[in-house]
């Protein structure tokens, strides 16, 4: 069918046609749509306007706004005013430069047009016949995320809201990649199954943990497998458990590995471990959730040895690929599992082309399916694998500079390798570990306190040590060297 461009026609109104069960008018809302984008310009413009961590309140904001919905409609513009007076400046700023907390991430200029556009579009691409163009560019932008990061060709991608979901899909494939166990119609309960095992490095992240608790494997039965001094999981020891598990009557199913640990960014063995996954028959899926597009830098691809070898792999782009809340893609490289874990075709949801497309909600738990692609496809082609590339190594050339500043400073240690922007670090070497950790979570506060920055702590086999997480793109070197002199002075007055 040809094209036909779209021009309004103006129809009159019928005497009788009532305009308060409508839309708002769309004079309304270009006028409004105009100042917030000349908001949005100066607040990405300006970020530090505001202190990066608000004065924490616990509901402050819920007594200063309504109690009940109003009965009758109010302006937006008021909505509006009441939206800058009393909710941005109690919120945390993750676009801020000063925010070096967890993974820092950016909602970017392409991204955020992105998502405005897929939102006025409201589509919901469940199935192919739903959201044609949303369906085929999800699998197009998916296989442009493989292929940035270095990946062979052959997988499949789903992109879902969390990694916290993509690991859940990961175990609900391997709890399905054997048929006999036939738990996708007779369940977990009442029924003569071995325990079914899942291992990870004591690192890994607690999502491994939920997922196996949502899908009835049970958080008892995640092997938390130890680690090495650089926190990277132990091949002998995840080979000894799994021996451990069969002589004692258990079903290993699963192996989850990591690229880039939440707390300190190592990168488990992961050739190593997919040699015992393919010797052992289990399910090895790598969340590289952060890290992940660390493979769009050539001289970074060695940290990835072993990733073709996965089963299922995690990126989240919200996180390093600059693209807003929430995305997170999902590659697999055996996808029927994966169908045969969730797909339940309604009569309703019938179509006559539904074996030869991708329909989505085949692929996961929600039937509905929201147009994520379309903003991570605007990112990849607004920056480019040379562009993504660069900031990347930017970032990480920036951490390693603030690495360099704590080892030169006498009473600093590093805590952990820093292969890509995160570093983890600590005052007070020399000391017991209990007044150490107690001092640096009172220079964590009192930086926090000051508005300027926002850094965020773990715990590392009992020692509680300062991150600095590099990954905003109006991040430089002044904001990070900020960071490091609020410390100094903290550390000089606790």
């Amino acid at each position: 069918m040809a094209y036909r461009p779209f021009y309004p026609v103006k129809i009159p109104l019928s005497p009788t046609f009532d305009t308060d069960t409508g839309d708002l008018p769309l004079d309304e809302y270009r006028a409004r749509a105009k100042e917030l984008v000349d908001w949005i310009a100066e607040y990405l413009g300006h970020p530090e306007r505001y202190p990066v961590l608000p004065p924490l309140h616990p509901g402050e904001t819920r007594a200063a706004l309504a109690a009940e919905p109003p009965d009758d409609a109010e302006p937006l513009a008021r909505i509006l005013d009441d939206f800058n007076r009393e909710i941005v400046p109690r919120l945390t700023h993750w676009n801020h430069p000063g925010f070096l907390a967890y993974f820092a991430n950016t909602a970017s200029v392409p991204g955020i047009l992105g998502e405005m556009l897929a939102t006025a579009l409201n589509t919901n691409a469940m199935l192919w016949r739903t959201g044609p163009a949303a369906a085929e560019l999800e699998q197009l932008t998916t296989d442009w995320v493989r292929q940035l990061i270095g990946l062979q060709p052959g997988w499949f991608g789903v992109i879902t809201d969390l990694a916290s979901t993509s690991t859940l899909y990961a175990l609900a494939a391997a709890r399905e990649a054997d048929p006999a166990l036939d738990i996708r119609r007779k369940g977990l309960a009442g029924r003569d199954l071995p325990a079914l095992r899942v291992y990870c490095s004591d690192q890994a992240h607690s999502s491994v943990h939920k997922a196996a608790m949502t899908l009835g494997i049970g958080s008892d039965n995640v092997v938390n497998v130890e680690s090495d001094a650089e926190f990277r999981m132990i091949p002998a020891a995840l080979d000894a458990a799994i021996s451990r598990d069969r002589a004692a009557g258990h079903r290993p199913i699963a192996v989850v590995g990591v690229l880039g640990t939440t707390s300190s960014t190592s990168v488990d063995p992961l050739a190593a471990i997919a040699d015992i996954c393919e010797r052992e028959h289990l399910w090895f899926h790598v969340d590289a959730a952060y890290a992940g597009v660390a493979g769009a830098v050539p001289e970074l691809r060695h940290h990835f040895d072993g990733v073709d070898r996965a089963d299922s792999l995690v990126v989240n782009p919200h996180k390093w690929l600059f693209t807003p809340m929430d995305c997170s893609v999902f590659l697999v490289r055996r996808p029927e599992p994966l169908k045969r874990a969730f797909s339940l075709v309604a009569s309703y949801l019938e179509t006559a082309e539904q074996d030869a497309v991708v329909n989505y909600m085949d692929y996961g738990f929600q039937l509905g399916h929201r147009f994520r692609a379309l903003k991570l496809w605007m990112v990849l082609r607004a920056f480019g694998a040379r562009g993504i590339a660069a900031r990347i190594r930017h970032h990480c050339a920036l951490a390693a500079e603030f690495a360099g500043w704590v080892r030169a400073e006498p009473g600093w240690t590093i805590e952990a390798p820093h292969p890509f922007s995160v570093v983890c670090f600590r005052h007070g070497a020399g000391e017991d570990d209990a007044t150490v950790n107690a001092r640096n979570a009172a220079i964590l506060d009192r930086v926090n306190t000051s508005g300027e920055v926002f850094l965020s702590h773990t715990v590392l086999k009992g020692r509680y040590v300062i991150r600095v997480a590099v990954g905003n793109l109006r991040t430089e070197r002044k904001h990070l060297h900020r960071a490091w002199m609020l410390l100094k002075e903290a550390a000089a007055s606790v």
